[in-house]
């Protein structure tokens, strides 16, 4: 009913997710469909020096760069010597991120002066990096945009698919998968919507998600086509021998961008590509650059040990286990059993898993969607930051409850910031303030609960317990009515501990009850945090409230921790 993981290495992260194009917009049109000249943009000289010492004053220490990397749009660049892509496989008016339409170059869309787009990327790298801030970005591996072409890749790199034979359904030469003789079939051109297409795919590829058609559905990711790692999607089997084409040509993608002094990459859909693959991979990018860091999106479970042990990755994204209960207490529809679960789940891995309550693709907490009130999260965030060792994401706006009302263009109205559209966030835009990034257009309650996520990642950063220690669930001890006044299913206790620092963490995730008990700490928690159960210990919470009061170890620790709300508790003696 209790565990003592093994203590890491410093692995404590606090991930800020920046989605690049909407960071620095502070054009407030929000026409719906709007182009880019009607909404605005932001840009990479957006991310300036005052927005740089406000993340790294947050206490972030690594800042995720969202939709870096060129992908489709339907904003015409051709001024600029970059190709249109046919609007028929481009979703949004802006276009996904997640539509890579080549790896070698950075999205125009977020430059001041086109022609000297990378090098102004190359200018945030290193303002981010001398803000003592470390850089993430999206690499997506799975999947590329319809049209891809690279046309800023290196002298002498073979283009995605430019070799592939495209008579043969598969093979381990070609990048992708084809039908022959099926012409692909965009379902905006079934739908017969107005637009002037230029892509003519004859025979059609396989789309991203790996549906084999040649005339994918709308809901499909239509505007991607799947890349091949050696799986035979045709004849479900993996075939390596000989290596397949594609692992080298996306090794040497990695091997550009950190080169280019990228910290880590955020791999989207990652348990898509093979887990063969990231081992080859990841180990020889690390042969290079040992600090660089993996970041999974995964949602199979029974993927996840052999993608940290196999694959090499660092991190696994926590969404299917504590996402998905801490989300269900939020609505006041989960149980705390469901916390004690995810951890006796993940057994030896708890501090390789990235915590979070918002991402791009998740609903703002603020929205109606969710929460609708973004301090209901606060116990909620409390936790994932402090449960174990390992890293937890915030999403920008996140800190300043982000609505994401109303409905932007292709992203309709669903509690998500679009990653499709052009838009401004309205109360994004408060913290943003012209670029001052100084909250001037915050209202106090705004102002407050930011106060409050930069106070969680203080306490964070400054507890040798929550950075480094060992975990202990109480839950065991106090449940089943044996703790008068816990109700095991709204609240849960932990101790985080190591021999410089004891913790006692209760959260209370009822939206009415105040928690009034006496916190239970069995004799077995007491010696394993070597706590002499007869001597009388100070507690003081180090987080919001400040109470402080003295207890005993057998006695117990008497707690009257109010709706929604967390307790902090040093253990001193």
């Amino acid at each position: 009913m209790n565990t003592a993981f093994s203590v890491p290495v410093n692995d404590k992260l606090i991930i800020y997710q920046a989605f690049t194009r909407l960071f620095g917009n502070a054009v407030t049109t929000n026409q719906p469909n709007g182009s880019r000249d009607q909404n605005g943009v932001g840009t990479f000289n957006d991310i300036n020096e005052a927005a740089l010492r406000a993340i790294r004053q947050f206490g972030a220490s690594h800042v995720w760069y969202t939709g870096i990397v060129e992908h489709a749009t339907q904003t015409d660049y051709s001024a600029d010597g970059i190709t249109p892509d046919d609007p028929n496989v481009v979703k949004g008016k802006a276009g996904s991120p997640y539509a890579v339409k080549d790896y070698y170059d950075v999205d125009p869309d977020m430059a001041v002066n086109v022609a000297d787009r990378m090098a102004e990327f190359d200018a945030l790298i290193q303002r981010t990096h001398a803000h003592g801030l470390k850089v993430i970005i999206d690499f997506v591996p799975n999947h590329v945009a319809r049209q891809y072409k690279s046309d800023a890749k290196p002298a002498g790199v073979v283009d995605l698919g430019e070799q592939d034979d495209t008579s043969v359904g598969f093979s381990t030469a070609n990048n992708f998968y084809y039908l022959p003789g099926q012409p692909f079939v965009s379902p905006e051109t079934e739908l017969d919507l107005p637009h002037a297409g230029s892509l003519h795919e004859n025979p059609a590829k396989v789309t991203g998600s790996g549906s084999i058609t040649a005339r994918p559905d709308s809901n499909d990711w239509y505007e991607t086509v799947k890349l091949n790692y050696g799986y035979n999607v045709f004849e479900n089997r993996l075939q390596l021998d000989p290596q397949p084409a594609t692992w080298q040509q996306m090794l040497d993608i990695l091997l550009f961008w950190a080169d280019k002094g990228i910290d880590g990459f955020r791999c989207d859909m990652a348990q898509l590509v093979p887990v063969e693959f990231w081992q080859w991979a990841i180990s020889r990018v690390k042969q290079r650059y040992p600090r660089v860091i993996f970041i999974a999106e995964i949602y199979e479970t029974h993927l996840y040990r052999p993608f940290i042990f196999q694959g090499g990755f660092d991190y696994l994204y926590d969404k299917v286990g504590l996402y998905d209960a801490l989300r269900r207490l939020i609505e006041g529809q989960g149980s705390c059993y469901e916390l004690t679960q995810v951890w006796q789940q993940q057994g030896d891995y708890p501090g390789h898993m990235l915590r979070f309550l918002e991402t791009h693709d998740e609903q703002r907490i603020a929205s109606r969607f969710f929460a609708g009130d973004p301090w209901a999260a606060i116990p909620a965030m409390t936790l994932a930051a402090t449960m174990h060792t390992g890293p937890y994401l915030l999403y920008f706006g996140q800190e300043v409850g982000e609505r994401a009302e109303g409905s932007e263009g292709f992203s309709g109205d669903d509690g998500r910031t679009t990653i499709f559209d052009y838009w401004g966030m309205p109360d994004w835009q408060g913290w943003l303030n012209g670029g001052k990034y100084d909250g001037g257009g915050l209202s106090d309650d705004q102002r407050s609960l930011r106060g409050v996520y930069q106070q969680l990642n203080y306490l964070v950063n400054g507890s040798d317990a929550i950075q480094n220690g060992y975990f202990y669930d109480l839950q065991w001890a106090n449940d089943n009515g044996q703790t008068p006044g816990y109700d095991a299913q709204q609240v849960y206790s932990f101790l985080r501990y190591t021999d410089r620092q004891k913790v006692l963490i209760i959260c209370n995730f009822s939206a009415h009850n105040t928690v009034d008990a006496t916190i239970k700490l069995p004799r077995h928690a007491l010696d394993t945090l070597q706590l002499d159960p007869t001597r009388v210990y100070q507690l003081t919470d180090i987080f919001m409230h400040h109470v402080q009061f003295e207890a005993s170890g057998q006695s117990g620790v008497p707690v009257t921790i109010p709706p929604r709300s967390v307790w902090v508790l040093e253990i001193k003696a």
